[in-house]
């Protein structure tokens, strides 16, 4: 992936070739836990690592592949048996799923139930994978005045346009805005309950898996970084060894805390506020060390670090962009609370 990084964020082009080999590996279709009462560890480290090592080759990619996968839980944890078969076959045919739930200021997504069938009025923005992705996640209004979520398989008249002003990275994702207004959907499109998208864990715990994807941009950074400074001939200044040193205790530490994250998550048997609070905390622990490695890098590189089209500026581009995920001082501070007030709680992995 990492060859065709740089080519695919200069022609903002979508890496379809990325996802066939992705879907050929069967990553697609990963098995996801969503019932019982059992710890999962080892399928929270296998999902953790698919993510870092997409991620280190294409952050873009392991965008797309991020909100794929977040889809797919949620079909597997809220859809009747027959979503969830018709989501998986279609996953296994090569079906990419968005995870379309932003709403744009004039307005959001809106349903209108007509017997069995659903009518949509208005769109999504900040939609990744638009015009590529053959079926997406959507949250709508529905005349109750709530929020429900549902399945959809495109190519039913919605309308793909670039945003008003694009995105300074994650170019390969193809983020734009869909608008549905005038299509209409059968009422079995209906994902769950209302108020089920914004349901714990599912609608916190799950940041774990974006956490992954940034660790694995964060290992791609240090690589080029030392390699760009080996070929230089600065990798031995004790100056560059110390700001290389801290980065590498940055990226470690993104390690353990991606993995009690992945785990804590996955743990069906755990208490639901501990899962949240536990995500929470590795997904601003990630956050911070991106944010302190790309800073050491930078001044470890200099000029050198922000020439357009190389790749730390694109990692660096892509990473900065994909951290600025919602409610970070609302995500530190409630999992703060909730350790705070359980002082026996332990983080473990």
């Amino acid at each position: 992936m990492q060859e065709r990084a740089g080519q695919l964020d200069r022609d903002a082009a979508f890496p379809d070739q990325e996802i066939e080999r992705l879907r050929h590996l069967g990553a697609l279709t990963m098995p996801l836990p969503v019932q019982g009462r059992e710890r999962n560890d080892a399928l929270a480290d296998g999902l953790a690592s698919l993510l870092i090592l997409v991620g280190q080759g294409n952050l873009s990619v392991g965008r797309v592949l991020e909100a794929h996968i977040n889809t797919m839980h949620l079909v597997a944890r809220y859809g009747t048996e027959a979503q969830q078969r018709d989501t998986e076959a279609a996953a296994r045919d090569g079906c990419l799923f968005g995870l379309w739930v932003t709403d744009p200021p004039a307005g959001g997504l809106r349903m209108q139930r007509a017997g069995d069938r659903i009518r949509l009025h208005g769109g999504k923005q900040f939609c990744s994978s638009a015009g590529h992705a053959g079926g997406a996640l959507v949250t709508a209004a529905d005349e109750a005045a709530g929020t429900r979520m549902l399945v959809l398989r495109l190519g039913i008249g919605e309308t793909v346009s670039p945003l008003p002003a694009p995105l300074q990275g994650m170019r390969a994702s193809t983020t734009g805005a869909v608008d549905f207004t005038g299509c209409d959907v059968p009422a079995g499109a209906i994902l769950g309950e209302l108020g089920d998208y914004l349901r714990e864990p599912d609608f916190s715990a799950g940041a774990w898996r974006g956490s992954a994807v940034a660790l694995g941009g964060l290992i791609a950074l240090l690589d080029v970084a030392v390699a760009q400074l080996r070929e230089s001939g600065r990798l031995d200044s004790p100056h560059g060894q110390a700001r290389i040193g801290q980065a590498m205790i940055a990226r470690e530490t993104s390690r353990l805390w991606v993995r009690a994250a992945a785990r804590a998550a996955e743990d069906l048997a755990a208490d639901t506020a501990q899962r949240v609070a536990t995500v929470g905390l590795g997904r601003i622990a990630v956050e911070t060390a991106c944010l302190d490695a790309m800073r050491l890098v930078q001044r470890s590189l200099g000029l050198s670090a922000f020439r357009q089209g190389t790749a730390v500026e694109r990692i660096c581009r892509d990473l900065s962009t994909y951290l600025r995920q919602p409610a970070p001082d609302e995500v530190l501070t409630g999992s703060a609370s909730w350790f705070t007030a359980n002082p026996e709680a332990t983080v473990t992995a």
